[in-house]
């Protein structure tokens, strides 16, 4: 039987306070930077509000929002274990060659 990941988002600091007593994997957090895959998004986090957050859990952390090929690096140095991209992924994808591409792209950065 495969094993399933759970996580739990939250986009603030009382949200992942109390995520923090639930079983899950792993904890995303975010936005952190403005993003377009949502209609009405949380306000967004920020860089420094991660880097402060990081220090709330043990558990891994995963940024969302608005997270690019550019600012990916800052992320990860602000304490997030990893990073879910949607808009940059598919910013400009029209093809199954194209994202085959652009995931090539991330992956060597």
């Amino acid at each position: 039987v495969p094993t399933a990941l759970i996580g739990f988002s939250t986009h603030n600091e009382a949200q992942l306070r109390a995520a923090n007593n639930l079983e899950a994997d792993y904890l995303a957090v975010g936005p952190v930077f403005g993003t377009v895959s949502k209609e009405n998004p949380d306000p967004v986090v920020g860089v420094e509000e991660l880097r402060r957050l990081r220090t709330l859990t043990d558990k891994p952390l995963v940024a969302i929002g608005g997270i690019t090929r550019d600012n990916a690096a800052s992320v990860i140095a602000a304490g997030a274990d990893s990073v879910a991209i949607i808009g940059d992924l598919y910013d400009g994808i029209r093809t199954a060659a194209d994202l085959q591409a652009r995931c090539h792209e991330w992956m060597s950065k």
